[in-house]
């Protein structure tokens, strides 16, 4: 890792610390920060945007710049599986280099005890299973898809996280969503 990878990382981690929440309610789970440099900490990502939408359909007062505010009072914060870009290696590197990380995740889990948990990728759930085992983690796990470029999967990653959300910012039951919506799949660990 050169200089500049170290830069970049400190940055992204400062930047990640001053949102962490007192107690965190909803741990988002990623898989890593994307190659491109972009980041959901520092507003210029898919993902941001897509969390953006979930949140502005609950409220829509909630602009980009009060966003990460209301995320973090929320409860919510997000932590990636692998602290270095993934989304460039081949997919055996990429599976090592996240099978690697579980344990490093464990011990945040362990640290941070989330009432609830969200896989933000299908390819990881693995790892975050393994991950939650080690921590001897007990609550709720959502497995959301990842909004991605592709409009249907960002549909519906708005519609399955709606009612958590909305829960976790008005204190609402689910049942006040709008019929459209429906809540995440669950499974209590």
């Amino acid at each position: 890792m050169n200089q500049t990878d170290i830069t970049a990382r400190r940055q992204r981690e400062h930047l990640r610390q001053e949102f962490r929440p007192a107690a965190v309610r909803l741990l988002f789970i990623g898989e890593s920060p994307p190659a491109s440099g972009r980041f959901f900490y520092r507003r210029d990502s898919g993902l941001y945007r897509a969390m953006l939408e979930v949140f502005q359909v609950i409220d829509a007062s909630i602009t980009d710049s009060t966003f990460l505010t209301v995320f973090q009072e929320s409860g919510c914060y997000l932590f990636d599986l692998c602290s270095e870009p993934v989304d460039h290696l081949g997919a055996r590197a990429r599976r090592d280099a996240c099978r690697l990380a579980e344990r490093n995740l464990s011990r945040v889990i362990d640290r941070l005890q989330p009432a609830m948990i969200a896989t933000l990728l299908r390819s990881i759930e693995s790892n975050v299973l393994a991950s939650i085992a080690a921590a001897h983690w007990r609550g709720s796990l959502l497995h959301l898809p990842y909004p991605g470029r592709w409009k249907r999967h960002q549909e519906a990653f708005v519609y399955e996280l709606v009612p958590t959300i909305c829960l976790l910012v008005r204190g609402r039951t689910a049942s006040t969503v709008d019929q459209a919506t429906r809540p995440a799949q669950r499974t209590a660990l």
